[in-house]
């Protein structure tokens, strides 16, 4: 079992930046890769960027650009380092780690961006 502690969301305003951080209880390096999703009540879970363990990074159209995914397996954490954001940023983000096919979600940090 791999637990996933999400932490960094809170109230922004637009334009403004935040971090996310996803803590793992195991060694992330061993995973096959990681990602961050994001919800909005009434609507499907998305996903927002992933890192495969060889670094490379994907991310959903709406946030390219102004949205990076990093990884530091020293720490046994990834990050999404936000900027330039939007209302409709606003949602529960995430954390998931893909363990050879077994998925891992965190509890989710809520991101608020207010005009």
């Amino acid at each position: 079992q791999v637990q996933l502690v999400e932490s960094g969301g809170g109230l922004v305003r637009a334009g403004g930046s935040l971090r996310l951080s996803c803590a793992a209880s195991g060694s992330i390096s061993s995973a096959n890769a990681m990602a961050w999703y994001r919800q909005v009540p009434g609507k499907q879970r998305e996903l927002v960027a992933d890192i495969t363990n060889y670094g490379v990074t994907a991310y959903a159209q709406a946030v390219k650009g102004r949205f990076t995914i990093f990884r530091d397996n020293v720490k046994n954490t990834i990050y999404l380092e936000m900027n330039s954001l939007k209302p409709e940023d606003t949602a529960v983000y995430y954390c998931n780690a893909d363990y050879r096919g077994y998925l891992y979600w965190g509890q989710g940090t809520l991101v608020t961006v207010s005009l």
